[in-house]
């Protein structure tokens, strides 16, 4: 691939990366729990392979041309974020404190992090949008290779970034048990808040 194509990508995919969402509240609630950074990163870096994956195969197109597919992955996402910013709003974390009922094992922040990232909608609908749009025909790798290469630059940056929100989360709240816990309920709220947002979303699509 030529190498302005991918330096383009990466400035797109990086400031996209840069805006807070749910990838943000999860890796900062992860950051105030024990163990938990490792597994919540590599399982949303999961999610972000399978939807590459998914594009790259030519399945994502298919996917966004059948509206009932989209709206319902919206709202089991939507539920799911729901029921985990619930649960965090409960048990806000603690600085250093071991994985609570939340997530009790390693496998747990994997799992809820490949779906956090994995069962969002708007980022499958993103990446048949905007991946494309950096392929050229006629290059030595075919378009699904270098979906993957362009995938591959994305979840660098998700990795970079979100690593650096949950260390970050860790290191600055670990000696402030109260902003620690207002952080963790932001967090916990910022997801309900996506949640709401493409509920009201699907609900207007409904209407109209």
């Amino acid at each position: 691939m030529a190498a302005s194509l991918l330096t383009a990508f990466w400035i797109v995919s990086f400031s996209l990366v840069m805006v807070p969402g749910a990838d943000w509240a999860y890796a900062i609630t992860a950051g105030m729990r024990r163990g938990a950074i490792l597994p919540a990163i590599t399982g949303m870096l999961s999610g972000y392979l399978m939807i590459t994956l998914v594009v790259a195969a030519g399945i994502g197109a298919l996917v966004a041309s059948v509206p009932g597919a989209l709206t319902a992955l919206t709202l089991v996402g939507a539920a799911y974020l729901l029921w985990l910013g619930g649960n965090v709003l409960a048990r806000p974390g603690a600085p250093g404190a071991a994985p609570g009922r939340m997530a009790s094992t390693r496998l747990g922040w994997v799992v809820r992090g490949f779906a956090v990232s994995g069962m969002n909608p708007k980022a499958l609908l993103l990446f048949i949008a905007l991946l494309p749009q950096f392929t050229r025909q006629g290059q030595a790798w075919p378009i699904s290779a270098q979906i993957g290469a362009l995938g591959a630059v994305q979840m660098i940056n998700c990795a970079v970034v979100y690593s650096s929100v949950a260390v970050g989360a860790k290191f600055i709240l670990g000696s402030r048990p109260k902003a620690s816990r207002m952080v963790s309920q932001f967090s916990g709220a910022a997801m309900i808040l996506v949640a709401l947002l493409l509920l009201l979303e699907q609900f207007r699509v409904f209407k109209v």
